[in-house]
């Protein structure tokens, strides 16, 4: 879960890229969105050039801005410039990317049956896991902060796309497309925690 922290006074360290990535230590999202608007063509434009995908590299800058939130401590600006860092991030990020739909892919070439048709108590099973998975994740969503679950129900149930999320809320595009990304994080780690107790 992403921790929240509380903004305070924060020095300035001559400006630019020490005192963004201050602010953001401090939790200061207006921050995040500011470096987001400054870096993320350059994020976006590495992440498209290796994946050579728009989804997958739209995921990729995502989660870079995602992390830059998460572990701003991770920064060091002694060792170069925070685009730098995003950059050399975002290519990392994108490498891994393909790398695992790579592995995913001939798994999944190796494991190829024909799947057997669907017979009625078949499609019953189905709808009934379905409808288990549909509450079970509405009780998942309920333990997300506010902010989060309100962008993943504009996005994911109402259909909005990231510009339509941040003008019904009234936030930047780049604090929703964090919101989002944040939410759907800590989901994925209330997966993985249930699955955990489930096998223990």
């Amino acid at each position: 879960m992403v921790k929240s922290r509380s903004v305070g006074h924060v020095e300035v360290l001559g400006g630019g890229d020490g005192l963004l990535v201050e602010r953001i230590r401090a939790g200061d999202d207006r921050a995040l969105a500011a470096v987001y608007d400054l870096h993320a063509g350059l994020v976006y434009g590495l992440a498209r050039r290796v994946t050579r995908d728009d989804q997958l590299a739209r995921e990729v800058t995502q989660e870079v801005f995602a992390y830059l939130w998460e572990m701003p401590h991770r920064v060091d600006l002694s060792r170069g410039s925070l685009r730098t860092y995003l950059a050399m991030l975002a290519h990392r990020r994108a490498v891994d990317e393909v790398r695992r739909l790579e592995a995913r892919s001939r798994a999944e070439a190796a494991s190829a049956v024909p799947e057997p048709e669907d017979g009625p108590e078949t499609q019953v099973v189905d709808a009934a896991a379905q409808t288990w998975r549909t509450k079970h994740l509405a009780a998942l969503l309920d333990m997300l902060p506010a902010e989060q679950r309100a962008a993943i129900h504009l996005a994911y149930y109402d259909g909005l796309t990231y510009v339509q999320v941040a003008k019904t809320l009234a936030i930047q595009e780049g604090t929703a497309k964090w919101r989002l990304r944040a939410g759907l994080t800590r989901l994925r780690t209330l997966l993985t925690d249930e699955a955990r107790e489930a096998i223990s």
